[in-house]
């Protein structure tokens, strides 16, 4: 079956109001579909970087069955923030102009709490599993990084994910090595199916898959100082560190059932 992930263009409309829990300074915003979203923009301090990930992150987990919020590109007129009264907010807008990112916003939900609900074991193990593939680091008891949408788990904010790229630097050996950051994983007592796992998504994330996920990222968010010679390039750096993260998901997985061991 052909994998061709398609993602909607949207033209911000009004701004509503920061999301100051954020560190990129994300808000909520609508667009002119009528809808609310949580914006990320790339003017923000991580730049694009964050947006890329979030993109990669959250297509993977797409991919991979999860539900995660729908990803829309978010284009900022320039003139969207001329009226608006915090000078910070201001240059915000001003330095994101273009295309940015959006998530549909899940209005009503819950941020997931560990020590009030307890997710059955494959899921926990899926859930790791898969922030050890995007070495997020980004999923941890302070800050879950999930919500309570309707009666169902929804994976939000994948922007800390791939965090090499905000160097390149050695990223080859990068994509074989264990996830150190995994022993403060909010999943991680409750993993106990990774071999299942391990096996299951393996299979998913075929090499044509991972690059039809890349594929997504507009040429424009690529870094000119990134040590590539085009944006085919760039792209085919981080659908190759994926393709290699899969085949060599075996490290991750065990530097994950070390990290609970030593754990429980």
């Amino acid at each position: 079956m052909d994998f061709k992930p398609e993602i909607r263009t949207v033209q911000v409309t009004r701004y509503v109001t920061p999301l100051r829990e954020g560190g990129s300074m994300p808000a909520i915003a609508e667009a002119d579909d009528n809808f609310l979203y949580a914006l990320k923009f790339r003017g923000a301090g991580q730049g694009s970087k964050a947006l890329i990930a979030e993109l990669i992150g959250g297509e993977v987990a797409r991919a991979l069955g999860f539900k995660v919020p729908e990803i829309v590109f978010a284009n900022l007129d320039e003139a969207f923030g001329r009226t608006e009264p915090d000078e910070e907010i201001q240059d915000l807008l001003k330095a994101s102009v273009g295309l940015n990112l959006a998530l549909h916003y899940l209005s009503g939900s819950i941020t997931f709490d560990s020590t009030v609900t307890q997710l059955d074991a494959t899921l926990a193990s899926q859930i790791l599993w898969l922030d050890s593939l995007l070495v997020n680091v980004d999923r941890t008891c302070r800050n879950t990084n999930m919500l309570w949408w309707n009666k169902e788990l929804w994976l939000i904010d994948h922007g800390a994910a791939l965090y090499f790229h905000h160097s390149w630097n050695n990223w080859e050996a990068k994509a074989t090595a264990p996830f150190n950051y995994i022993k403060d994983h909010v999943m991680l007592p409750f993993a106990t199916e990774l071999d299942a796992v391990n096996t299951s998504f393996s299979a998913i994330l075929t090499p044509e898959r991972i690059q039809a996920i890349v594929s997504l990222v507009p040429d424009e968010w690529l870094s000119a100082d990134a040590p590539f010679e085009s944006a085919e390039k760039h792209k085919a750096a981080y659908a190759t560190f994926l393709q290699m993260r899969v085949a060599h998901s075996l490290t991750f997985v065990k530097e994950a059932q070390d990290a609970r061991e030593r754990l429980i």
